[in-house]
């Protein structure tokens, strides 16, 4: 039985969870709810025992300085949790951690027994895989839940990805057999320019989340960070030809996917949107998973993205021949 102590009765708490590793491409997922925490000053009330889950020869404890004494840093999970204000108050677990290297079941159980302690109401896991996507053009982000209900009731994708999973999958299934409701919210993240950090993807997955949970989140300087990533990742494209015209390529399929999107339906969403964000304002109130090998939408056949290049910047494959079959449907 795990029993909290100094831990307050929440309000409508939702559990948010980020795991850095294989489902973390760009730290994107790990960084959005390390910005939740700083900006509403989280209180960690709980971590899991390292020892139980993490082969240290992987995940090294860091040795530190504190006042002249050496102390020593485990990797683990920790959780915390945040009050919301505003007219609807409500409170957030934030689970911030590693991917365990074992006992996954174990692992999910335990955080399961948090979740139940405290009364939580939904589980919200953030993901970021690699994928084909263009850095000019707005962060992709999937909704997927295993529950049809909660699809239908939060316009949410009902998972039907087959294939390796990390973390965020077993723990969403976890939720799921548990008898909580739980979404998955992926971000997609350029494969040509996955090293951390990536502040876009990081800011869509927080707007996304916005809408989610219907809270409104203090957002700091990540716009800006996002615009600045924008422009150097702009100004290394065009020093390399062949990366230009790659990324027009990955522009020109994106742009007419997303054509029969352009509904007046989905563009009136869309400022409906930006209208609550501006009239909230922005106050207080390893290797990854890939598009084809991981818990998002599966892309081209047979690419899968290393997220560190000895030579300092990963290079994007060849365009594919014109004309080529080069991807397949998205998860549904």
């Amino acid at each position: 039985m795990i029993e909290l102590e100094g831990v307050p009765e929440l309000i409508d708490p939702v559990m948010v969870a980020a795991f850095e590793g294989w489902n973390d491409a760009g730290d994107a997922a790990s960084t959005a709810v390390a910005h939740l925490d700083r900006e509403w000053k989280g209180e960690v009330f709980a971590a899991l025992d390292a020892e139980d889950y993490y082969d240290f020869q992987v995940n090294r404890p860091t040795v530190f300085l504190d006042g002249g004494v050496r102390k020593i840093m485990w990797p683990t999970t920790r959780l915390s949790v945040v009050r919301v204000g505003g007219d609807k108050p409500r409170d957030l677990v934030l689970v911030r951690g590693i991917e365990p290297s074992m006992r996954w079941r174990s692992f999910c159980n335990e955080l399961l027994g948090f979740a139940h302690e405290l009364g939580v109401e939904l589980v919200v896991i953030l993901g970021a895989l690699l994928g084909d996507t263009p850095h000019t053009r707005p962060v992709p982000i999937s909704g997927t839940t295993s529950d049809p209900d909660l699809a239908r009731r939060m316009d949410l994708e009902e998972t039907k990805y087959e294939g390796p999973t990390g973390i965020v999958g077993v723990l969403q299934e976890a939720c799921t057999h548990a008898g909580v409701p739980a979404v998955s919210l992926w971000a997609a993240v350029p494969h040509y320019v996955s090293q951390p950090p990536n502040p876009k993807a990081t800011l869509a997955l927080l707007n996304r989340l916005e809408d989610l949970i219907d809270v409104r989140v203090p957002l700091g300087e990540l716009p800006e960070d996002a615009r600045a990533w924008q422009v150097g990742v702009d100004q290394l494209a065009a020093e390399d030809s062949e990366v230009a015209e790659y990324v027009q390529t990955l522009e020109e399929a994106r742009d007419t996917a997303e054509l029969p999107e352009a509904s007046g339906e989905a563009i009136a969403r869309e400022f409906e949107r930006y209208l609550r964000r501006r009239d909230g304002g922005s106050g207080p109130s390893g290797g990854h998973a890939t598009a084809d090998g991981g818990d998002g939408p599966p892309g081209p056949p047979g690419t899968s993205y290393l997220r560190d290049n000895p030579g300092g910047r990963t290079r994007p494959p060849k365009p594919p021949a014109a004309g080529g079959d080069d991807e397949d449907s998205a998860e549904d």
